[in-house]
């Protein structure tokens, strides 16, 4: 790479701090979670949402669990201010649930946001100017107290504002682009903000710290985060939140350190959609907790059905490999991974084990309203024999024999290898019903009569290219009988190595399905299955499908 020396590190490390949030392995209980998608993500949308998208978007909000819900900027926008005033005037907005807005520190912004939010059961006023060293510099060009002084009068005045508007109101601070700010200087203009508000237990207040920017890796921010949480003033009366983005891939693990730290609740959007390389992912932050036994107080038990509303409505597409709720993120097109699961999802069954430990799943996809058949095992020329014989036998009742699982596997390979794409899993079942199940070319059987003499004497009717042929013989048991009286008709050679049969369906009229393997005396293995109400019928089926196969070979 040119030019790499035009680049330096742009954030600053935060005074010692004794680092506690590295004794701690994971996050024990839920974060308080606002939403952003409404505001950060909607302004980060090619089309921004109409006002029927972000209802419609804000009821499932709701119906996932948040409590926050941070739904714009009303004073920037008419479609901003029309949103805020229809959930207010049409009683839309729980009464255990906050919706929060963003204004800016300048008097008719402010104004306008109160304005906006007249008559609210409960709402968050999230104030915020730039601090870091950057903007000072090059956006406002001026010095710290004249930051200080701006967050000090938007402070002020939302509390001014707040005496003369109907409604119930907390404060929220955010110094921007806290991640390119000292520190210390961060600290400072919360405090004076902090100082202006005076939280108490019964009206405290938010001071969010922005990842605006990622800048560093995330155990210093984490360290930022301890150093803030552990000077605020009014700590037990604050609610330190954290609002982190993605621009250097680390804003999942940010969230958590940052949570280990000593920071109370979580900014962010389903799917991690805002600007440049988006926010956090709360569905990923909330499933991590999940899949470590931690209830993390929001429902994404259907998560398919929060795709496809995210994805109608803001006209973003899900990744399919994005954590937890991609198309593509629980399935498994390696044979050695999906024989895994396969044996994992026995081991549990048999074990029934309380807890989830199957391999290569970190949850359980039923879980988040995926299922196995369709979503676990999917079949490409990568897949192996497990992976095939798991999605026959759970998708359609079907046992192979071990080595007959693995004979189809190498066909089914080969058929996606050829065609150069996914076998969906009826295409699998195709495969094996045409090439497998009851082969009546170029013989078929269509009667079979048994008598017990000196062991089992068969009479096998044969069709053979449109003409009949009635053969007995003698065998140790009616397939065997069978299968001796096709040897000497045919005049062919083989032994029978393996043969198992089960019920296909329950109940009484159910059809029983056989397989059977025999071995030619060059060693090489046919199968055959057979599926018939008669279980005797249908493992003649077999044998004959079978040696229908040798023939043909």
């Amino acid at each position: 790479m040119k030019n790499v020396e035009k680049y330096t590190k742009q954030f600053f490390e935060a005074p010692k701090t004794a680092m506690k949030w590295t004794q701690k392995s994971y996050i024990d209980k839920a974060p308080q979670w606002c939403s952003v998608d409404l505001r950060d993500g909607n302004q980060a949308l090619i089309t921004p949402m109409n006002l029927d998208e972000k209802i419609e978007f804000y009821k499932y909000l709701i119906k996932a669990g948040f409590k926050e819900i941070e739904i714009g900027f009303p004073a920037a926008s008419e479609t901003e201010y029309e949103f805020c005033r229809t959930l207010i005037e049409n009683d839309m907005i729980p009464d255990d649930v906050s919706i929060q807005v963003l204004t800016q520190s300048r008097e008719h912004i402010i104004a306008k946001t109160f304005e906006a939010l007249r008559g609210a059961k409960n709402a968050i006023i999230h104030l915020y100017n730039s601090t870091s060293v950057a903007q000072r510099e090059q956006v406002f060009r001026k010095e710290k107290q004249e930051i200080i002084d701006i967050a000090v009068f938007g402070a002020k005045l939302c509390k001014e504002y707040r005496e003369k508007t109907e409604g119930n109101f907390r404060f929220e601070y955010s110094p921007e682009s806290f991640t390119g700010t000292e520190p210390e200087f961060a600290l400072e203009i919360c405090n004076a903000v902090l100082d202006v508000w005076q939280p108490s237990a019964e009206d405290k207040a938010i001071i969010n710290l922005p990842v605006t920017v990622s800048h560093s890796m995330p155990h210093v921010y984490a360290n930022q985060v301890e150093y803030m949480c552990e000077n605020l003033k009014y700590r037990e009366n604050v609610i330190v939140s954290l609002h982190p983005h993605n621009d250097r891939g680390c804003a999942v693990a940010d969230s958590e350190m940052g949570l280990l730290a000593g920071a109370d609740r979580i900014e962010g959007t389903l799917f991690g959609n805002g600007e440049r390389t988006g926010n956090v992912d709360i569905i990923t932050l909330a499933m991590n907790m999940y899949s470590q036994g931690v209830d993390p107080e929001l429902d994404f038990s259907n998560l398919p059905e929060i795709t496809e509303v995210y994805e109608r409505v803001t006209r973003m597409k899900v990744y399919e490999r994005q954590p937890y709720s991609g198309q593509l993120v629980f399935a498994a097109f390696s044979g050695s991974h999906q024989d895994a699961i396969a044996k994992g999802m026995k081991w549990r069954e048999e074990r029934k084990s309380e807890h989830w430990t199957v391999p290569y799943l970190p949850i359980d996809p039923t879980d988040v309203g995926r299922v196995y058949e369709a979503d676990v095992i999917r079949i490409n020329s990568q897949s192996g024999k497990g992976g095939i014989g798991y999605l026959m036998e759970t998708r359609y009742g079907m046992n192979l024999p071990p080595k007959m699982r693995e004979a189809f596997g190498y066909h089914v390979k080969s058929v996606s290898d050829h065609a150069h794409k996914e076998l969906l899993p009826d295409e699998v079942y195709d495969i094996f019903m045409n090439n497998y199940v009851n082969i009546e070319t170029p013989v078929s059987i269509s009667e079979i009569h048994y008598v017990q003499n000196s062991g089992i004497e068969a009479t096998v009717t044969f069709e053979v290219n449109g003409k009949t042929a009635v053969v007995t013989n003698n065998g140790n048991g009616r397939l065997d009988a069978v299968s001796n009286a096709i040897k000497s008709y045919f005049n062919i050679s083989y032994t029978i190595e393996t043969y198992t049969e089960h019920a296909l369906e329950n109940g009484s009229d159910s059809k029983a399905v056989a397989y059977v393997g025999i071995k030619a005396d060059d060693g090489t293995m046919f199968w055959g299955t057979g599926i018939d109400t008669d279980i005797i019928m249908s493992s003649a089926r077999a044998l004959m499908s079978a040696v229908n196969r040798m023939k043909k070979a």
